[in-house]
């Protein structure tokens, strides 16, 4: 019987297993830039960190005054995922701490990301994890909503045949973790001190049950768990 007192755990992919933000919003902000926009890497991710571009067209068309086009968005990802391919790196302690996971419970773990389903699995495959993934694999752009809407981790919760109020959910932006309570999770929030993660107090202003900074105690940390402290 698994020692972790919750029948799944599902994971974020960006800024939770990959730390794929700085590369994303470097090659965002270069793509705005070309049309008049112009932002530092910093900015962009303050800006778009936990969001998916196609849901914020209308904030790029506003701040430029161009139509943003399917052929756009497809050039975005082509050029982002080629810099992901060549520059991306895990989080530190994610491999470790999802092998756990998935040995503890009988491979009732998930990855349910507000990305394309390309980029989620380019991402796996680069750090090493996609077979630990495999089949449960869930992508916000497939479901009616995008995360701050629950969906995408009802999704992952009914596709594993659990309860979503008997799953962890691991976060590290308000966007997401909205998402994960909304579901009725309890939500994790990982919060190093690193840019492109939502800080511990917006963290829990949005309801997550704890926050923590070093992936590779997640294990022992969802383990030991008996509900948030008083």
């Amino acid at each position: 019987m698994s020692s972790i007192p919750f029948d799944a755990v599902l994971f974020d992919c960006d800024g939770v297993l990959v730390d794929s933000e700085p590369i994303t919003n470097r090659v965002l902000a270069e793509m705005l830039g070309e049309l008049g926009w112009q932002l530092t890497v910093e900015e962009a991710m303050r800006t778009f960190t936990g969001k998916a571009v196609k849901d914020e067209t209308a904030l790029i068309e506003a701040r430029t005054g161009f139509t943003v086009t399917p052929d756009w968005l497809d050039a975005f990802r082509e050029r982002r995922n080629a810099a992901l391919d060549r520059e991306l790196i895990e989080i530190a302690g994610a491999p470790v701490a999802v092998r756990a996971l998935h040995r503890a419970l009988g491979g009732r773990i998930a990855c349910a990301s507000g990305a394309d389903r390309v980029k989620v699995r380019l991402q796996l495959e680069k750090i090493g994890l996609l077979d630990a993934f495999e089949g449960r694999i869930f992508s916000g752009h497939e479901t009616p909503r995008s995360k701050p809407a629950p969906d995408v981790y009802l999704a992952a919760a009914a596709a594993l045949g659990v309860d979503p109020v008997r799953c962890a959910v691991v976060e590290d932006t308000v966007t997401g973790a909205t998402a994960g309570v909304a579901a009725g999770a309890t939500v994790f929030g990982y919060s190093p001190s690193d840019l492109g993660h939502s800080g511990p107090e917006a963290l829990r202003a949005a309801g997550v049950a704890h926050v923590f900074s070093d992936m590779a105690a997640l294990p022992a940390l969802l383990a030991g768990w008996q509900g948030p402290s008083a």
